[in-house]
C-alpha cells in the first residue's frame, strides 16, 4: 500500500478537509482533519477513522497506524498564518 492509496481510503469513507499520510509502507503517521470529529474524543476519533479502513487493519495492510485528528477550528488553531 502507498501513502496516496491509504489517503484516499480514509478520504472515501470519512470527510475530511485535510489529510497528511506518511510512512514505509506498514508503519503509518496521519494528521487528518474532519468535521465529523467535533464533539468526539481522541479515542472516538480514532475508532471513526479505523472504521474506514475495515478488514485493511485486520489483515494487516495497514500493520500501524499513527494519528493527529483535529476538528477544523483545531486546525486553524495549530496552523501558522
Amino acid at each position: 500500500m502507498t501513502a496516496d492509496q491509504l489517503r484516499d481510503i480514509i478520504a472515501a469513507g470519512l470527510q475530511c478537509d485535510h489529510i497528511e499520510v506518511e510512512g514505509d509502507g506498514r508503519h503509518w503517521q496521519a494528521v487528518i482533519v474532519s468535521p465529523e470529529f467535533e464533539g468526539k474524543r481522541a479515542i472516538q476519533r480514532h475508532q471513526r477513522v479505523y472504521v474506514t479502513l475495515g478488514a485493511k487493519m485486520h489483515t494487516d495492510e495497514v500493520h500501524a497506524l499513527s494519528m493527529k485528528t483535529m476538528t477544523p477550528a483545531e486546525w486553524a488553531a495549530s496552523t501558522p498564518e
